[in-house]
């Protein structure tokens, strides 16, 4: 099964943008999804089981790495990268 999940990260520090590009680069450092970046959000596509455990992991370490910050995740079924369309 395929996924697609959309996520929008909320640092909770004055100088947010570090916080987020680390968290845009680590998870285009996993080969086995796709990866879209815009102005509002990270869009992350591929396998269901894979799609997850790196979401949950890269999120687990942002929280361990920076402290607070707040996710706003939005999970729909399938693929619907562009190129998938």
């Amino acid at each position: 099964m395929k996924l697609t999940v959309e996520i929008s990260k909320y640092p909770l520090h004055q100088d947010y943008i570090p916080y987020i590009q680390d968290f845009i680069d680590r998870l285009n450092a996993h080969g086995d999804i796709k990866v879209i970046t815009n102005t509002l959000s990270t869009q992350v596509f591929g396998d269901y089981d894979t799609v997850m455990s790196v979401v949950s992991a890269e999120i687990k370490r942002s929280y361990e790495t920076y402290g607070k910050a707040i996710f706003v995740c939005k999970f729909l079924c399938g693929d619907l990268s562009p190129e998938a369309s």
